[in-house]
């Protein structure tokens, strides 16, 4: 997943930044209301986790930008504000959940993936296409009970791809799930990507649309 992580705290968004790539999600961090309503427009967002407390802009002015610019993005939101009228108005204002500073990871990701699960469809943590099963909560991969070693990015293209079963992703959507800003991203990295995976898993699993993208189907 694709997170706009928005917290001005460097200390706290780089720890979070951290914990959010080693769960598998890209994150693209600002400090900033201004840089975020430009981020939420223009990237490839799957969710936000916004820090109401900004330096240059009320938090609660960037959730209603975003949510009227970009509604279907879900919005967590981390604040330190805990009195009952700042939660009532940021969930009044679209917001998706709520977490009061200080918090656990632990339920900031378990939070993430209820979204996760939301966004897809999904009943529970696992996903079964055929013999392949992921579990998007221990991070695995098992085809017929047995597990599959992957990088985390090969983790990464086969979980996109499985919670899109049916539907075809392109090279660039892929990439937009795999790199963060900046990141440099060499031609055929995709389809390195895809390559070695397709190896760890059975024959035609992920199918080559030519000139569009790649799909799983169901």
């Amino acid at each position: 997943m694709r997170i706009l992580l928005i917290e001005d705290d460097e200390p706290l968004a780089l720890g979070l930044k951290h914990s959010l790539n080693r769960e598998g999600h890209v994150v693209d961090w600002v400090a900033t209301g201004n840089k975020a309503m430009q981020g939420a427009t223009t990237a490839d967002i799957e969710l936000a986790i916004l820090d109401l407390g900004l330096p240059d802009i009320d938090g609660l002015k960037v959730l209603r930008f975003i949510k009227q610019s970009a509604s279907v993005i879900p919005v967590i939101i981390l604040t330190a504000r805990d009195s009952v009228e700042s939660k009532v108005t940021g969930l009044d204002l679209g917001a998706d959940d709520y977490l009061a500073k200080p918090f656990e990871m632990a339920e900031l990701l378990a939070r993430i993936r209820v979204l996760e699960r939301r966004q897809s469809n999904q009943l529970s943590n696992q996903i079964t296409v055929a013999n392949v099963t992921i579990d998007l909560k221990a991070h695995t991969v098992k085809c017929d009970d047995a597990d599959i070693t992957l990088s985390r990015r090969e983790y990464m293209i086969i979980k996109a791809l499985m919670e899109n079963k049916g539907r075809i992703l392109s090279k660039t959507q892929l990439e937009s799930k795999l790199y963060e800003w900046g990141e440099e991203v060499c031609s055929n990295t995709i389809e390195v990507h895809i390559s070695n995976v397709r190896k760890k898993l059975p024959t035609n699993f992920i199918t080559t649309v030519r000139g569009v993208g790649y799909i799983v189907k169901p």
